[in-house]
């Protein structure tokens, strides 16, 4: 298999089966017709092209697609699923221990990021100093597209 064609090649066949199944509208999965789970066959064909590629550089963007998919149609099909910012960076965390497993780096931000997701999802009885965390996400939750332009903006302008 050409490296080149691995994306593409994986791209058509996940996005035609979903399509396919919608088609053909088996009852089993008609609660995947939704755009979470084309995050999620998108987040799969990242990681798909990463193994078979052994280009470690998309586990991270597939595992946070999956991750995203993944909570966003929890939140949409289950009434047990958590609705917190914490599952956020808990979702990223995971992609850096993932990342973690084929290069070795990420560990320690990955790991961070869950005992903050956990401590902040979990914690009844959470210490006075970290009031200022629930209020710089609710600052963030409104301000999130500013946020998104800024990144892309340092993304475009940082030297390497």
């Amino acid at each position: 298999m050409k490296k080149q064609n691995l994306f593409s090649g994986f791209l058509l066949i996940g996005i035609g089966a979903y399509f396919l199944l919608r088609q053909l509208k088996i009852p089993f999965f008609t609660d995947f017709y939704s755009w979470p789970t084309l995050l999620m066959i998108i987040g799969i064909v990242f990681l798909l092209y990463s193994y078979f590629s052994k280009d470690y550089k998309n586990l991270f963007p597939g595992t946070i697609l999956i991750g995203l998919g993944l909570h966003f149609f929890g939140l949409r099909h289950y009434r047990f699923w958590i609705d917190h910012w914490g599952a956020y960076p808990l979702i990223i965390g995971l992609a850096f221990l993932v990342k973690f497993q084929k290069t070795k780096k990420g560990l320690l931000p990955g790991l961070l990021l869950i005992s903050i997701a956990l401590m902040s999802i979990f914690s009844i009885g959470k210490p006075g100093w970290y009031v200022w965390v629930n209020e710089a996400v609710r600052l963030m939750e409104n301000f999130w597209p500013l946020i998104l332009i800024l990144v892309g903006g340092f993304l475009l302008y940082k030297k390497k």
